[in-house]
């Protein structure tokens, strides 16, 4: 008699119980995994099972891969869902998941170690013929050596962490004096986030748009595209809010980027879902720069505007179905915005606001989406990422989808704690974001325009 199907969750938040409504849909049990400090969270309670996997910090909890698994096998699963964040692109986990025979939602052990380290990825990007951003060819050896470097192709120019991500592990080096200290930092920080101290250089294009390209394969060999995201909208290097389709993409570069996406996804034979990350600058032309090997947090935007359930082909992918779709059936139907609504206080640096949520109002109506794990009386604790929820909206136009946001923010009530909803609220009100006129530098420039009107 055949195993029944039943998926682990290693993950928290939101994003696990996204997965765990997905399985449910398709008929299949889920395990959420938990730490003592979410105790009381949702996916605890909305799990068909539920069980505790250490203390309060993400390395006894989260990340510790033996706990992890071992709770995998003592309730049974089959499969395991990462969601985004902590393990979701550890190739050592992954291949100690396939060890223990059980499915992987999400690409292979080699695959991620190969695409996942993002100077690897930058030499295979440029053997298929993708563009990429000039820089090292690989790893750092030391820092002169990357000084060399610096020099040759010449200023601003950022160190980066190779298994970076999540904005951390990143310098922006615009002169020989401050290159050195530069390396040192980001070696240190890179080897304290990720465990790998290794870096690597690339050209810093200034004023970018960061547009990324969601795939999705399955073993079959099939891959399509679901176009792009418009990721631009970020602070301290980390996003903010997100739109589909891109207001700067025309459909010729739109057909482009994606199949350069597609073509990069084919040649490791990838499969599962993954976004392509690139650059785009002023004039138009696109620079590959990393792979997530994962779902994002921003993909139910993509899910608005296609009619496509992303969650859903993954695990059917992992559980060996074709996709359930093709290239010719993928359409753009309108427009999509997600804000990231954080616990921090915009006005501190974004300093982060853990504390107990009192009351909450969520905004509601056609062609408005809220994905979140609180409630009220929810303690959100301080040990985590600082995004409580995602507020997605869709219209037929993105005038109408920004007028739409405006009011689902204006709707949407927190009470306890420090969010960034009214700070989103200012943004959607900004004469260049209407206007589809910003870059990666938005939000500091931004801050300054807030700071100021503040002092007045």
């Amino acid at each position: 008699m055949p195993m029944k199907n039943k998926i682990l969750i290693a993950n928290r938040g939101e994003i696990a119980l996204r997965v765990i409504r997905a399985a449910k849909e398709l008929g299949i049990e889920t395990v959420a995994v938990y730490s003592l400090a979410d105790e009381q969270s949702l996916h605890v309670k909305l799990a068909d099972e539920a069980i505790c996997i250490g203390g309060h910090r993400s390395k006894d909890s989260y990340l510790n891969m033996n706990s992890v698994l071992s709770a995998a096998i003592s309730t049974g699963c089959n499969a395991i869902h990462p969601g985004y964040g902590f393990l979701s692109e550890n190739s050592e986990f992954v291949e100690m998941v396939e060890r223990c025979q059980i499915q992987f939602i999400g690409p292979n052990s080699k695959t991620i170690a190969m695409i996942g380290d993002k100077s690897s990825a930058r030499a295979i990007a440029k053997s298929c013929g993708v563009p990429i951003v000039e820089g090292s060819d690989g790893i750092l050896e030391d820092a002169d050596s990357g000084l060399k470097i610096a020099k040759k192709i010449g200023y601003p120019v950022m160190i980066k962490a190779s298994s970076g991500g999540g904005g951390r592990g990143i310098a922006i080096v615009r002169s020989d004096d401050e290159f050195l200290s530069a390396f040192e930092r980001t070696s240190l920080e890179a080897e304290t986030s990720f465990g790998d101290k290794s870096l690597y250089i690339e050209k810093f294009i200034e004023s970018p748009r960061h547009i990324e390209i969601q795939i999705i394969a399955d073993k079959s060999g099939n891959v399509v595209h679901l176009f792009e995201r418009d990721c631009s909208m970020q602070r301290r290097n980390q996003k903010m809010i997100e739109e589909t389709p891109s207001p700067i993409l025309n459909e010729l570069l739109r057909r482009k980027i994606g199949n350069a996406a597609i073509k990069l996804a084919k040649a490791i034979n990838y499969v599962n879902a993954g976004t392509m990350e690139f650059l785009v600058d002023s004039k138009g032309n696109f620079y590959f720069i990393e792979m997530n090997t994962r779902i994002q947090v921003e993909h139910p935007i993509t899910e608005a505007i296609t009619g496509i359930d992303l969650v859903k082909e993954q695990i059917r992918i992992a559980y060996g179905k074709e996709l359930s779709f093709k290239q010719r059936d993928v359409k753009i139907n309108g427009h999509a915005i997600e804000c990231r609504i954080n616990a921090e206080d915009p006005m501190k640096g974004f300093m982060p606001t853990p504390g107990k949520i009192e009351n909450i109002l969520f905004p509601g109506g056609i062609g408005i989406r809220l994905d979140t794990h609180i409630y009220p009386g929810y303690e959100v604790p301080p040990f985590y990422d600082s995004m409580i929820a995602k507020l997605i909206v869709h219209a037929p136009t993105r005038k109408e989808a920004i007028k739409k946001m405006r009011v689902a923010l204006e709707q949407f009530v927190i009470e306890g704690i420090s969010t960034n909803i009214e700070y989103q609220y200012l943004i959607m009100h900004n004469p260049d974001f209407i206007k589809g006129q910003y870059d990666t530098g938005f939000i500091a420039r931004f801050n300054t325009l807030v700071e100021a009107e503040s002092r007045e």
